[in-house]
């Protein structure tokens, strides 16, 4: 495996082989290279470190992710194959769970739960990835953005794995002060 980019030590700010499996994670990014930088060492360490993954992004940040992936060496189609790589459409994972614009709590605990269980498989720790949040937030739903990263937070705890989520600077809508405040808040680290 000499070929493989070490993801457990590459440099980034967090040493992604010594997160705890509870931790809920929050980074702020100026450009898609450092989000994808970071993206890519979470789950490229999980996958090399024999852990499941849930991916719930854009589509051009799952095809880029994935591009990188691979040009380091991680075999991301065995990973699927084994069910340790789930990806999926942030916006199309919104919908299954938003109801009159707001998170419906049951529908997200079955939603989320449904997919760690499928992660869970074989007793894998698990690492997830969440984009839902950054596109609320964007699209300047601060009160559903902080609910969704609220109910995140519960079932990170009951659940037992690590959550990584993300958000471009670009996208606070409101005073950026107060929006990565309320952020910051439901998360145990920030980048």
């Amino acid at each position: 495996m000499s070929s493989h980019v070490d993801f457990l030590s590459d440099g980034s700010p967090v040493f992604w082989g010594e997160i705890s499996p509870c931790e809920h994670i929050a980074q702020f990014y100026d450009t898609d290279a450092v989000f994808l930088d970071t993206l890519s060492g979470f789950i490229g360490g999980g996958l090399i470190a024999g852990e499941s993954t849930i991916i719930i992004a854009t589509v051009p940040h799952l095809e880029a992710l994935e591009q990188r992936l691979d040009h380091a060496g991680v075999d991301v189609a065995r990973a699927m194959v084994e069910g340790r790589y789930i990806a999926m459409d942030a916006q199309a994972a919104l919908s299954k769970f938003i109801v009159n614009e707001w998170p419906d709590d049951h529908l997200f605990a079955e939603f989320v739960t449904e997919l760690i269980a499928r992660a869970q498989k074989k007793g894998r720790r698990v690492r997830a990835f969440g984009e839902m949040v950054a596109l609320l937030w964007a699209q300047g739903d601060i009160a559903a953005t902080i609910r969704l990263e609220r109910l995140w937070h519960e079932i990170c705890k009951s659940q037992n794995f690590s959550l990584l989520c993300a958000y471009p600077k670009t996208g606070c809508t409101q005073d950026a002060s107060e929006s990565i405040a309320e952020i910051c808040a439901t998360h145990t680290r920030i980048i």
